[in-house]
């Protein structure tokens, strides 16, 4: 008799953020889930490993474990030590707010996806394109479908999915698309200078406005008309087209 796919669910808004909870209730369907995530918010830290210092976990009830790291820690440490053998798949999220573009770069949840690729097990990010009043119950319908799949048949190597869900109900949703990155363009510098009140200046990162590039067959097109969008990522960021120019280079 078969045993059940394992799954390893992680995010970077937390352990008790209603995203990963809502996610991992849905992928019960799929297998047995172990949650293991970041004890507080850790968006926007990227794909970092908490080496300075020593990481501490706690079980908070059966298969849920909080780690005092990033999520690629929590990757690290569930694929390494936490699960009682390798997992079949790693899902991260659903992220409260969308991973599109050059947001991957910053994404933690993004990151934990990369981290279990590294480590040779198909891995998704997904996110709910939002702000605030969070409807995380269509994506994680979507993740039990994609889950599925990639048990069954994987994923190519050294790849991984980042998935956007439209903030839709579901009878809304047209299905799904396979994208391609895309980009934001800036539009200002995105930093606020201010003063405090000892009059030293300090700054926040990040207030500019941003729209998207409308180029055909990108995450942000596929989202903004309604539809999931589901794009390969890749390990290997070597722009192989610019090999040989750059060869010619006299340095």
């Amino acid at each position: 008799m078969n045993s059940k796919p394992i799954l390893l669910v992680t995010n970077d808004d937390g352990i008790h953020s209603k995203g990963i909870l809502v996610l991992a209730k849905a992928l019960q369907e799929v297998g047995e889930v172990f949650v293991v995530a970041p004890d507080r918010e850790e968006s926007a830290i990227a794909h970092s490993l908490t080496l300075h210092r020593p990481l501490r976990v706690e079980k908070i009830k059966k298969n849920f474990y909080a780690v005092d790291g990033t999520p690629a820690d929590c990757v690290h440490l569930g694929v390494n030590v936490l699960l009682p053998k390798r997992p079949d798949l790693i899902i991260s999220g659903i992220n409260k707010g969308g991973n599109l573009g050059d947001d991957v770069t910053y994404s933690g949840t993004v990151s934990a996806a990369f981290e279990g690729t590294l480590l040779g097990i198909p891995s998704i990010a997904i996110s709910l394109v939002s702000r605030s009043h969070f409807r995380f119950e269509p994506a994680a319908r979507f993740a039990i479908r994609i889950a599925r799949y990639v048990i069954h048949h994987g994923l190519p190597k050294d790849t991984l999915l980042n998935i956007n869900v439209p903030h839709l109900r579901e009878d809304k949703l047209k299905s799904y698309k396979i994208t391609r990155q895309g980009r934001w363009v800036h539009n200002g510098s995105g930093v606020i200078e201010k003063t405090d009140p000892r009059g030293k200046k300090y700054y926040w990162i990040g207030s500019g406005q941003f729209i998207f590039d409308r180029e055909k067959d990108s995450d942000f097109e596929a989202v903004s008309k309604g539809y999931i969008s589901v794009t390969p990522l890749h390990l290997d960021l070597t722009h192989y087209g610019s090999i040989r120019l750059l060869k010619k280079w006299k340095l």
